[in-house]
C-alpha cells in the first residue's frame, strides 16, 4: 500500500490511524432512492455488510460535498441477556439487522442491513476495478423513476472500540480538500 501515503493527511487521527483495519466503503444507489453503504475487505471482495440508509443517494452525496464533514450515527439498543445467557451471545456489532441513524445529528429514521441483492452484487463487479472515486453507473443500470444509479469509493479505517462500538473513517482520495466522512456503529 505504499503508493498510497500520498492520500494520508494529518487530521485528528493522522491519516491512517495505528491499529486500524484497512477497508473498502461504496456509497451508492439510485439518485432518488436510499443511499446504500457497502464495506468490503477489498475492492474485489463480497461484502461484508450492506446498510441502506433513509436518505436519498443525491441529497447524501449532495450534503457531503456541501457540508464537506458527515457523521453518520448508527446506533441500536442492547438487548438484556435472557436468564442463563452469556451476554456473548447477543450477535456481533455489525450483524445487528436494524439501526436508527443520525446524520450529523439529525434523525433519518431507520438504517437496515440487507443481503446482497442481483443489483448489488452487478454494482460490485462494475466497480471491482475502481479503489476509489466517484461515478455514474451505466445507463442500463438507470432506472426510469429514481434516476441514475452514483457512487462513490474509498478507503475507510475501521477502528473496533468494543464489542459495541466500531468507527469506519473515510481515508480522503483529495487529501484535506475533500469531504469528510466518518460512520460510528454503536450499540447502547
Amino acid at each position: 500500500h505504499h503508493h498510497h501515503h500520498h492520500h494520508h493527511h494529518r487530521r485528528r487521527h493522522d491519516g491512517h490511524i495505528h491499529g486500524a483495519a484497512r477497508t473498502t466503503g461504496t456509497l451508492f444507489g439510485h439518485r432518488k432512492a436510499r443511499i446504500t453503504i457497502a464495506f468490503q475487505d477489498t475492492p474485489r471482495s463480497v461484502p461484508r455488510m450492506l446498510v441502506e440508509l433513509g436518505t436519498p443517494t443525491a441529497k447524501f452525496i449532495q450534503e457531503m460535498g456541501a457540508s464537506g464533514l458527515l457523521r453518520v450515527a448508527l446506533e441500536c439498543e442492547k438487548k438484556p441477556a435472557a436468564a442463563g445467557e452469556r451476554s456473548s451471545s447477543s450477535p456481533r456489532l455489525l450483524e445487528e439487522p436494524v439501526w436508527s441513524a443520525t446524520i450529523n445529528g439529525r434523525s433519518v429514521g431507520y438504517a437496515a442491513r440487507r443481503e446482497a441483492t442481483e443489483s448489488d452484487v452487478r454494482v460490485m463487479q462494475l466497480l471491482h476495478a475502481v479503489s476509489m472515486g466517484a461515478g455514474v453507473l451505466p445507463a442500463d443500470m438507470t432506472d426510469p423513476a429514481d434516476g441514475e444509479l452514483t457512487y462513490m469509493r474509498a478507503y475507510f479505517d475501521r477502528v473496533v472500540g468494543s464489542r459495541d462500538s466500531e468507527t469506519f473513517y473515510m481515508l480522503n482520495p483529495d487529501g484535506n480538500n475533500g469531504p469528510e466522512l466518518t460512520i460510528f456503529f454503536v450499540r447502547i
